[in-house]
């Protein structure tokens, strides 16, 4: 089963020969290998470059452990260099090449190569990839599937195929299993075995239980404002435990460093200025987050407004939640303060949109309710309701844009109707 990563190829293109280790992160079985070693390199040898100027090493192989040795891999690969043509140096899992700062830096350092390689996300995170190169690596970010990419492989209607890309995510080895209890077995044992055992060994996390307690917490509640101070009471009311607040936000900041979660941060649209807490978090995958909660919390408003953030993470948006300030009049007619809340603020250079996610509007108050804060922006970036039960695009008569979530997901100009 071969699916199409061609936004991601399309980064790697652009990026070729700029004398930057080109670097892909990712979550685990994101398909970070599959992107270089077939994608990548068949794009390669389609533009005429001669098979024995790709060079592919896997480090996690037998065949090449002692090239994890970088006094046995730099000569090795000096020797394949016979001529002053372009060559493709592609290394996989690079983290368990010994030194490799110094290999990497030193090869890009020569005219005619070119460097790309794959990290896990246990040691290789982003943030390592900004200190360990100092200017010298050019990360592309590699997402689970989109629904867009998703629906590429999937045997079924896009109505079904949501309601399975909601439950099971994006990984792509998960698109081939067909059973569902072997899709469910197998992301709950990825997560225990690979996810959770990556961020234990990297932190040299003590306590093992309360991490995952807590990322029970943060998947129990994808979408909903929090901060470390109300976790740690919501660990000492419900679980009775008790766990400061400086733990959790390093818990916190674990899970975001592993990709496994991200967040979005509160935005005053009016005040132009953000607000430091409370944040909303959502799952990578919603896959590995209902793995985690055992497949037994499944709610369809929350997982849409997971899927719509993802989307437009994977869009290469900015994506914060927006809060409007406006003056209301109470039963007794007196003015007072309310904040209104947008459920996304996407910037992306000079553009702008504010998007509501409403899983269903079956009724002109419903419809009224989750427009009422776009009305408020008080600018005039583009305003958009997503929802499952909107027929076709169309405006309202305060200019705002309501579109379906299928239209949305599956057309990635879906934000300029």
């Amino acid at each position: 089963m071969q699916i199409a990563r061609d936004s991601y190829l399309q980064q790697l293109i652009r990026k070729q020969n700029n004398k930057l280790v080109k670097v892909i992160t990712g979550i685990r079985r994101c398909g970070k290998s599959y992107l270089l070693f077939n994608l990548f390199k068949e794009h390669l040898l389609k533009s005429g470059v001669m098979a024995d100027h790709i060079i592919t090493i896997a480090f996690d192989s037998f065949e090449n452990k002692h090239l994890q040795d970088p006094y046995a891999l730099f000569p090795y690969l000096t020797n394949l260099f016979k001529d002053q043509e372009q060559y493709y140096v592609l290394l996989d899992e690079v983290q368990l090449l010994g030194d490799f700062e110094s290999v990497l830096n030193s090869l890009i350092r020569r005219d005619n190569v070119d460097v790309y390689v794959t990290g896990s996300n246990a040691k290789f995170l982003s943030k390592d990839v900004i200190t360990e190169f100092r200017g010298r690596g050019d990360e592309i970010h590699l997402n689970p599937l989109s629904f867009r990419e998703f629906m590429t492989v999937y045997r079924g209607s896009k109505q079904d195929g949501f309601e399975d890309y909601c439950l099971y995510g994006g990984l792509p080895f998960v698109q081939s299993i067909t059973d569902a209890n072997d899709k469910a077995q197998f992301l709950k044992s990825i997560f225990t075995e690979t996810y959770l055992t990556d961020i234990i060994g990297r932190h040299n996390v003590r306590n093992q239980e309360e991490l995952s307690e807590l990322l029970n917490v943060v998947a129990s509640n994808i979408g909903a404002l929090t901060n470390p101070n109300k976790l740690a009471d919501t660990f000492k009311s419900v679980k009775h435990k008790t766990i400061s607040p400086y733990t959790i936000k390093n818990y916190l900041e674990y899970f975001c460093d592993s990709f496994l979660i991200d967040k979005a941060q509160r935005f005053d649209i009016r005040g132009k200025r953000y607000i430091d807490s409370p944040l909303k978090y959502y799952f990578t995958d919603l896959g590995i987050r209902n793995a985690q909660l055992n497949f037994r919390q499944i709610e369809a408003t929350h997982s849409m407004e997971n899927v719509i953030f993802n989307e437009l993470k994977i869009r290469q948006f900015n994506v914060d939640v927006g809060v409007v300030n406006v003056n209301t009049q109470n039963e007794q007619g007196n003015t007072v303060k309310k904040q209104l809340e947008i459920d996304f603020v996407c910037n992306q250079g000079s553009k702008r949109y504010y998007i509501q996610s409403a899983y269903a509007l079956p009724t002109l108050e419903k419809r009224e309710q989750e427009v009422r804060s776009l009305k408020y922006t008080g600018d005039f970036f583009k305003r958009i309701v997503i929802s499952k039960d909107t027929p076709t695009p169309y405006y309202n008569d305060d200019g705002i844009l309501f579109m379906n979530i299928y239209d949305f997901l599956l057309d990635d100009k879906s934000l300029e109707f």
